[in-house]
């Protein structure tokens, strides 16, 4: 059972969804600065690096946008040349270009800016001009996905590219013609406004955090969204019933006189979800510590003493720590690189059935995840995709006293 639950305040809204009364997944957006991936503006392009074969791109951000050369050449990769140009070939200082952010600002580096635009719908995302079809890796059923390539492709215009997502699964040609109206619709009135704007401006924003859940996260398979706030309960149910008239009555206002999060058990879920030590229902526990670089996760037996071996106590402690690493790392948005130290287990069968147990948890996982492996050390190898800050900034503070030494919990 899938429950989402959405609190809001005048400063802050908060997204939590349960999974059979477990959170997985949790965003925070602050109103003073909401979400820039997804964005679209007007840049005027400030330097041009050959050497890095980059360009720093002005959007009316506190700091210069970053544009790789890849970001720059076409989209379908079968369309790029195989050798690559130089930067200077296809940027000069002072040229507008539209661009949308791929990545938030994070740390001292600016946004990360595309040219492959994409408009997420609720059924597919729409690419101007990539000239390609995708099809979700989680729509499994052969059937399926080829009845969904044929309406797409029957759909686009030609060098239109279409991905349908999860949510196209089992959806009409109708249904997938009236979200891809919506995003042509959006992108012309980008395009009009890219004519005639002065550079740097915003030409579109992405939906705010209430409507970019539902969007994104509200399935059939979702059984209610709960939302604390009269006005966003209005927006998610105006939303609904443009995209999915049928699940408009799955949200409800929560009425009770107990706060949304304390009356569902979520505020517990969460205080305990973001503590650098985690502890595990067997006795175990991890050490989560996250840097600029990477983040490190350490699992240990703690008071787990298992009851056959030694070998045995181990793998048990190991299986357990896999499924809660996978849950953290969605539940905490933490990507980039990620490196666990298991405890060291002298079976290579053990070994095997460790990484495919996080490797059938993160499967539930949005974001792109990949297992690398283990490395010469012992340690397993884990990336995930980053594209916005972690939510370890919401909650802790740097320490005025240390420097960043040590954190502060300030929820």
């Amino acid at each position: 059972m899938k429950q989402l639950f959405v609190h809001c305040t005048r400063n802050v809204t908060q997204s939590a969804l349960l999974e059979d009364g477990v959170l997985t997944e949790f965003s925070v957006e602050r109103s003073e600065g909401t979400s820039l991936v997804g964005n679209i503006y007007l840049g005027r392009v400030v330097n041009v690096l050959p050497g890095m074969q980059a360009a720093f791109v002005d959007v009316g951000l506190a700091k210069n946008a970053f544009l790789y050369v890849d970001d720059v050449l076409h989209p379908h990769l079968d369309r790029q040349p195989k050798i690559k140009p130089s930067i200077s070939d296809l940027l000069k200082p002072g040229d507008r270009r539209i661009v949308q952010v791929m990545k938030e600002p994070l740390g001292g580096k600016g946004a990360r800016i595309t040219t492959h635009y994409s408009l997420p719908g609720r059924c597919l995302v729409y690419m101007p001009h990539a000239d390609y079809v995708g099809i979700s890796k989680k729509i499994e059923q052969e059937g399926e996905r080829s009845r969904l390539r044929g309406l797409a492709e029957s759909l686009r215009e030609p060098g239109e590219g279409l991905i349908l997502r999860t949510n196209a699964e089992g959806e009409s040609v109708e249904s997938l013609a009236r979200d891809l109206e919506g995003l042509r619709n959006v992108w012309r009135h980008i395009s009009e406004r890219g004519t005639t704007a002065e550079a740097p401006s915003e030409l579109h924003r992405d939906f705010g955090l209430v409507q970019r859940t539902v969007r994104d996260v509200f399935r059939p398979d979702l059984e209610a969204l709960v939302v604390d706030d009269e006005r966003a309960c209005r927006e998610a149910r105006a939303y609904l019933r443009q995209a999915a008239p049928a699940l408009e009555q799955r949200v409800r206002l929560h009425e009770h006189a107990a706060p949304l999060y304390e009356h569902y058990g979520i505020a517990a879920q969460i205080d305990r979800a973001f503590q650098p030590r985690y502890t595990l229902r067997s006795g175990g526990y991890l050490v989560i510590d996250q840097t600029e670089a990477l983040t490190v996760i350490d699992v240990n037996t703690g008071k787990y003493t298992g009851a056959v071996d030694l070998e045995e106590t181990v793998f048990q402690t190991n299986l357990e720590a896999a499924s809660e690493i996978a849950r953290l790392l969605r539940l905490r948005d933490i990507g980039g690189i990620v490196i666990v130290d298991f405890i060291d287990m002298a079976d290579e069968d053990h070994r095997r059935r460790v990484v495919e147990r996080l490797e059938e948890t993160i499967r539930h996982d949005r974001t792109k995840i990949q297992v690398v492996g283990w490395t010469r050390l012992g340690l397993l190898e884990i990336t995930r995709k980053k594209t916005r800050a972690d939510l370890m900034g919401y909650f802790y503070e740097t320490c005025a006293s240390c420097k960043g030494t040590g954190k502060i919990f300030v929820r």
